[in-house]
């Protein structure tokens, strides 16, 4: 039989509603002995927008601008929208594809930066939803990450950009480009190349602005106080970037992909919050979200592994990620004793 091709897009999820928000938080913490009242706190976030997460219309979005890319230069593929965490879950995504037929799907995970949960964790999704299915599921290939790619670099930095015009013309220069990503457990950090990656990308961003000085930071802490996640706290850094002296501050997200909630939280809220208390002029940069270049670059992925390309574009030293990921690659972070006794 001849193979019928697809593209999924695979993405964390988020709640649209009021009554999906806290089964989304407990589908999220699910195994991780997270307190309710963390969770009802957290709920809070999202009451406060109506219970509705930008992600999946951010996502949509995405699919929407790769459908019309691929209109207009091919490949001519469906594009499937698969969630861990939310409708559409991943498993009735992969049910649908096999009763269309389809026996081969390029998956891009909205992650650009590997460890457990954004590499790993995907891929078991990903095959138990096969399992689910049996044999009509269709055989998966996950594309590369791209935390290095031209196109996730190039709409990057574009983004930067654009925040450094809120900046004065005489401050431009100066002004400090703070990224951010989502911290992890040390654990998990370490069993992977998440910073590594991470410092890459931020790199490489940079370079397009060489007069600012930049650092890396982290937000969005989720675990227990006794459990070591990487740092410095993005908030923290703000208050210690006015401390030296600086008067600018844009903050770049290069951890994520959209700007849902916990970007929106995070940053427009809590962070924006501490820099106006302590008076630091604070600029945020969008996620890539659907930029061009970026939209480009998930077709330029599918088509790359559909051919076999050997052309896999790739800046800096750290070269192409691989294709198929060793047995042994991002493991699960080892969980503190209390969690196991529960």
């Amino acid at each position: 039989m001849p193979k019928k091709q697809a593209i999924l897009i695979m993405s964390f999820g988020g709640p649209e509603g009021r009554d999906e928000v806290m089964p989304f938080l407990e589908r999220v913490t699910r195994g991780r002995s997270v307190p309710r009242e963390r969770l009802l706190d957290v709920a809070e976030h999202y009451y406060e927008h109506g219970g509705v997460s930008p992600i999946n219309a951010q996502n949509r979005a995405l699919i929407a601008a790769l459908k019309t890319r691929l209109a207009e230069v091919g490949p001519d593929l469906p594009v499937y929208f698969g969630n861990r965490n939310s409708e559409p879950f991943i498993n009735d995504t992969m049910r649908r594809m096999a009763d269309d037929g389809v026996t081969d799907v390029y998956a891009f995970v909205t992650a650009a930066h590997s460890c457990f949960s954004g590499c790993r964790q995907y891929r078991q999704n990903m095959d138990d939803a096969r399992a689910a299915v049996g044999d009509a599921a269709p055989t998966i290939h996950k594309l590369r990450v791209f935390f290095n790619h031209p196109g996730f670099i190039e709409a990057s930095a574009s983004r930067v950009r654009d925040a450094l015009r809120q900046v004065a013309d005489d401050r431009r220069d100066a002004a400090h480009l703070l990224f951010t990503a989502h911290s992890i457990p040390l654990s998990m950090a370490d069993s992977s190349n998440y910073v590594p990656q991470l410092t890459e990308s931020c790199r490489l961003v940079a370079e397009s602005f060489p007069d600012n000085p930049w650092s890396l930071v982290y937000q969005s802490r989720s675990g227990p106080p006794h459990v070591p996640w990487l740092e410095p706290d993005v908030c923290d850094a703000l208050r210690d970037l006015h401390v030296e002296g600086v008067a600018d501050v844009v903050v770049v997200p290069i951890g994520f992909v959209s700007d849902h909630m916990e970007v929106i939280h995070d940053l427009d809220t809590e962070a924006r919050e501490v820099a106006d208390e302590i008076g630091l002029n604070m600029a945020r940069a969008a996620t890539v979200g659907s930029h061009p270049r970026f939209i480009e670059m998930v077709r330029e992925l599918v088509v790359e592994r559909m051919t076999d390309a050997a052309d896999r574009p790739a800046l800096g030293a750290m070269g192409a990620s691989h294709d198929v990921c060793p047995v042994d690659c991002c493991p699960a972070p080892k969980r503190p004793a209390t969690a196991r006794r529960s």
